[in-house]
């Protein structure tokens, strides 16, 4: 069991290490672009800055390339060159269905013990040489892509309306509580379903004049990666040099509230990685929440300072929720190391 796992883990970093660069390059670019546009109350404002335009269009292009890319060489890891074309597909599908980083992560382990199964099937020699080329990628992605469009596509649609009813009902409720639901939801998949559902429902309720569940969304976006990226500077020994990198880009992602910039980390130790942020996401939503925090557009992160309401506690709310993930992930990796330690002792 312990050795499956890390097998599974190896699968995993080896799809995050092709991943970054993509997430890196996407996310700086999209932060010059928003960096430097002016901010209206509907967000960043394009129609008279087209060479930032061109530049936010060149990072989001990168950016849509990473869930492809994650969970395409997730696949390779597992099978190898027959593995890519699958998890491609299914990369690409998840973008598509609105699955997010955990569809890419799903479609990419499924692409990958697909080709393997399907390797062990005996066929004639004067077949098998054309196998890797044609056969197993045509009904490895076909199958994959069934998967992706008819089985997983549906349930997540049905997701995404149930939780916009659900939080609804939620608005009429305790605003903290409906807080820690939003925080929570903005981080546990950065930019998947339901992240999207808990931002919609903020963008919403700024067009009803209600700019304070906005203002929440706001604080938590942005969270992720600059917690994890704080996390990375605070507890040098305990990341890889890859990760460290990783983790200046995720700050700069963070200033202008790109949640996706957390992802690497998520993908390589979901376990770990995804209830820590979830936690920093829940405290800077309700710190933002007490602090009356109102967001007029429909975007997160430092970025959108100019068009918040009580902005000293909106930096509070950030601040806050950035240093909760960084110090929930070093001391879990910690504990983690210590518990590895005295296991091999033992043994």
């Amino acid at each position: 069991m312990v050795e499956q796992l890390k097998k599974l883990r190896q699968h995993l970093l080896t799809g995050v290490s092709y991943a970054i660069p993509f997430i890196a390059c996407g996310g700086i670019m999209i932060a010059l672009a928003i960096a430097f546009v002016p901010m209206t109350s509907t967000g960043p404002d394009f129609s008279h800055s087209p060479n930032l335009k061109l530049i936010l269009k060149i990072g989001e292009t990168s950016f849509s390339l990473m869930l492809p890319v994650l969970a395409g060489y997730i696949a390779y890891a597992i099978a190898n060159k027959p593995g890519l074309v699958p998890g491609f597909i299914g990369g690409f599908l998840s973008g598509q269905i609105n699955a997010g980083f955990l569809g890419a992560l799903l479609a990419g382990l499924i692409a990958g013990h697909l080709v393997e199964l399907i390797k062990t099937v005996p066929v004639s020699r004067y077949i098998r040489p054309i196998m890797p080329i044609l056969i197993i990628p045509v009904v490895s992605s076909t199958i994959v892509g069934i998967l992706m469009l008819k089985v997983l596509g549906p349930p997540i649609a049905d997701l995404m309306t149930f939780l916009a009813h659900w939080l609804q009902t939620m608005h009429a409720g305790n605003a903290v509580l409906l807080a820690v639901i939003t925080g929570a939801m903005i981080a546990f998949d950065m930019g998947g379903p339901v992240n999207k559902a808990a931002f919609f429902f903020g963008a919403a309720m700024i067009k009803e004049g209600n700019y304070a569940v906005m203002g929440a969304c706001a604080a938590a976006i942005c969270t992720p990666p600059l917690g994890l990226g704080l996390a990375t500077l605070i507890d040098r020994a305990g990341w890889s040099d890859e990760e460290h990198e990783a983790g200046i880009a995720a700050m700069g992602m963070g200033m202008i509230g790109i949640t996706e910039g957390a992802i690497p980390f998520a993908a390589a130790d979901p376990l770990r990685v995804i209830p820590c942020i979830m936690l920093g996401s829940i405290v800077a939503a309700v710190v933002a929440t007490l602090g009356k925090v109102g967001d007029h557009a429909p975007h997160g992160g430092p970025i959108v300072l100019p068009v918040v309401d009580n902005r000293i506690m909106y930096v509070i709310a950030i601040v806050a929720g950035a240093f909760a993930t960084a110090a929930a992930i070093t001391i879990v990796k910690r504990l983690s190391r210590s518990h590895a330690e005295q296991t091999m002792e033992a043994a």
